[in-house]
């Protein structure tokens, strides 16, 4: 788009590779008339997107352009893990998951680990009837991650639950769940469908922890 200068950013303000998942940013000025600031509120408009990455206005949006110039949106930067070093994006596992013929939804957060700083683990629902071993199905779904993303990923952790917490509009609070995984206590936004259902995700998540424990 004329006017419009995207680059990719790693956390350090510096350019990365074409094919290299950063954080993508729109060198300044924007064009004329582009979000001069937000109403009443110019200060939070710095420190919202021209702070992080000075003579950059920050999208907080995550992706790479390619060595064509092509830009791919992957995910939120929120939605980006960072495993080994390894920048990866949750969305694009989430999208390998939903593929498998058993998977009615799913959900991938990056949680803490000792070696790797963050690892991946999903949090899927199944088909409604599906009455197949949750054990092949689970083994199915980080081979199709593995063999999709590759090793770099570290997938190795699937929690099969009934449901998944969401909005009453249908956005699933990852968040929430991040916090609940982290041992900490959420955020709970007043627009959750059901707060039941945080309950049953604490209690998968512990059931896997002894389980692992054994």
């Amino acid at each position: 788009m004329p006017g419009w200068d995207l680059r990719v950013l790693g956390d350090d303000g510096a350019e990365v590779s074409p094919g290299t998942i950063g954080n993508i940013v729109v060198k300044l000025p924007l064009p004329p008339g582009a979000l001069p600031t937000l109403f009443h509120n110019d200060e939070g408009y710095r420190a919202s997107y021209l702070s992080h990455f000075p003579g950059y206005y920050e999208t907080s949006d995550a992706g790479y352009i390619d060595e064509d110039g092509y830009v791919y949106i992957m995910s939120r930067v929120d939605d980006i893990i960072n495993v080994a070093g390894h920048r990866l994006s949750t969305g694009g596992m989430e999208e390998v998951l939903a593929g498998h013929p058993d998977v009615a939804e799913c959900a991938v957060i990056g949680v803490p680990d000792a070696l790797k700083g963050e690892v991946p683990l999903g949090l899927v629902v199944l088909k409604a009837g599906r009455d197949r071993a949750r054990d092949e199905i689970r083994f199915e779904l980080i081979g199709r991650v593995r063999s999709t993303i590759g090793a770099v990923a570290a997938f190795k952790r699937v929690l099969i639950v009934d449901r998944l917490p969401k909005t009453r509009s249908g956005k699933i609070l990852r968040n929430v769940m991040r916090a609940i995984a982290d041992g900490r206590e959420p955020a709970v936004p007043a627009t959750i469908e059901d707060p039941a259902v945080l309950a049953e995700i604490d209690a998968a998540f512990h059931n896997e922890a002894a389980v692992r424990a054994n």
